[in-house]
């Protein structure tokens, strides 16, 4: 089988598991949501079947995600997670016993089209890639300072922009995940004893730092924007180190610029649409308990 043939056709592969895993993801997210507005992110969560379930669900979903990633290239799978924004926000108000409203799907869709549409204009590329330990690092910490800023700013704010503050730390933390999985499974081309490596250690401790990041985010209430929120700065932020750590190609030419302005304003605008509704207390539940203890 030609190189190039063979390159499309694990491509269109690893497409079709990670909206798989996606669509996985997005039920997983609704349901844990759904028990962290009731218990706050607390060890009470542990307690939980539905939250349990959620994350079976989810964790389902990440690792084909993982396995999507280890065939395709970064920029190509991570766009395809934001598609199931569109059927996260609905999923979140059927727990909560209720219709969606209509403001909610509009700005889910402007969200998802928004972002699809920068991340179409981000070119393929079959590099294989590779990080240095140094840039690793790197990494790391410029994650890490976004994580810590974020909850800096969070204690000072309520309601939608709290939520969204502590999404945007979460899904830096998913991103860092998503780099260091692609590096490995990437690279691994079929010899296992590249899995000996500190980059393999880190992903299971990155990946439980994401999940106490995100119940604590959907603990607010404000599942729509807190959803969206992560899947934009989770794929942008994997594109951005795509490019400058793994030699991933971006965008070029004026050519992209008016597309890209009007793919941004519809995100932006969809952010705002989602930020303005309401929490998701319904079905009996009430505001996540700020007194509860804090996941650790």
């Amino acid at each position: 089988m030609p190189d190039h043939f063979r390159q499309v056709v694990m491509t269109w592969v690893g497409m079709s598991i990670a909206l798989i895993g996606a669509l996985g993801y997005a039920l997983g997210a609704a349901l844990q949501q759904f028990e962290a507005v009731s218990e706050g992110a607390s060890l009470r969560l542990m307690r939980r079947p539905r939250w349990w379930l959620g994350g079976v669900i989810g964790f389902t979903g990440a690792s084909l995600h993982a396995v999507a990633l280890s065939l395709a290239p970064l920029v190509v799978v991570q766009p395809i997670s934001v598609a199931t924004l569109v059927f996260a926000v609905p999923l979140a108000a059927a727990m909560h016993g209720r219709r969606p409203r209509r403001e909610e799907i509009i700005g889910s869709i402007a969200v998802a089209v928004g972002l699809l549409g920068l991340m179409l204009l981000v070119p393929s590329n079959a590099v294989p890639p590779h990080m240095t330990d140094g840039e690793a690092l790197g990494f790391l910490g410029c994650v890490g300072l976004i994580v810590l800023m974020t909850h800096v700013f969070a204690r000072k704010v309520k309601g939608a922009a709290k939520a969204l503050l502590l999404s945007v730390g979460a899904g830096a933390v998913t991103a860092s995940v998503s780099t260091f999985v692609r590096v490995v499974g990437g690279g691994l081309n079929g010899d296992l004893s590249r899995l000996l490596t500190w980059f393999t250690v880190v992903i299971p401790v990155l990946l439980v730092c994401a999940v106490v990041l995100l119940q604590k985010s959907y603990e607010v209430g404000y599942f729509g924007i807190a959803y969206a929120a992560v899947q934009v700065v989770d794929p942008l932020t994997s594109i951005l180190a795509g490019a400058f750590l793994l030699d991933e190609p971006m965008p070029a030419g004026v050519a992209n610029v008016i597309p890209a302005l009007f793919a941004s304003a519809l995100l932006v605008w969809g952010t705002v649409t989602l930020g303005r509704l309401a929490p998701d207390h319904g079905g009996g539940h009430t505001t996540a308990r700020e007194a509860a203890p804090a996941v650790s």
